[in-house]
């Protein structure tokens, strides 16, 4: 009987997560979609092209909005055991993916509002440097690592307190760690351009 109820519990954990996520995601989405639409509040400078620009924010809101879709669309899989293990490697690396993104950016842009690394931005035919890192340190990054901290929570919830779960976690944390020195060093010259996501 207790076997039986933690199993639900950890299904309603696993569904709160999901919805949370869900709900994360689609924030983001319709903040790309009101600058795919041409809203302006906001922005820090003049793209080079503006239909390229309107372009990349649609492109951007879709994405988001499959990314809001699929921790709830991917609830039923949790069941399974081969849905189980694909779905604990999918929030691995999203989880290492959106975390590392963001630790790599708020170093660049704090080292870029310290005046110690210019951040060469050819997207922008004007900008307002600092607006852009603040917005970027503030607003965006922040998103990433939030999202990152959800799916590696969503599958922590569904690995128990055994060893899988700290083989997880320890390979998860290495990967973001290395990921993010090999990032931070491409981004300052240190290395030649390695892009990471």
């Amino acid at each position: 009987m207790a076997v039986v109820e933690h199993a639900r519990e950890v299904a309603a954990n696993r569904a709160r997560i999901s919805i949370v996520l869900g709900a994360w995601a689609l924030f983001y989405s319709a903040y790309r979609a009101y600058y795919a639409l041409g809203g302006t509040v906001g922005m820090f400078g003049t793209p080079v092209s503006r239909p390229q620009w309107l372009l990349i924010n649609a492109v951007g809101a879709v994405i988001l909005l499959i990314a809001a879709v699929l921790p709830v669309a991917t609830l039923p899989l949790w069941r399974h055991p081969y849905g189980q293990r694909g779905l604990q490697a999918l929030c691995w690396a999203v989880a290492v993916g959106c975390v590392m993104h963001a630790l790599v950016d708020v170093i660049q842009r704090v080292l870029s509002l310290a005046g110690l690394l210019y951040m060469d931005l050819p997207f922008w035919a004007t900008i307002d440097r600092r607006a852009a890192d603040l917005q970027d340190l503030l607003f965006n990054e922040p998103w990433f690592l939030v999202e990152g901290l959800l799916w590696g929570w969503l599958a922590v919830v569904s690995l128990g307190t055994g060893t899988a779960r700290r083989r997880w976690l320890m390979s998860g944390g290495i990967a973001v760690a290395v990921l993010t020195v090999f990032g931070v060093l491409s981004a300052t010259g240190v290395i030649g351009t390695f892009i990471v996501m």
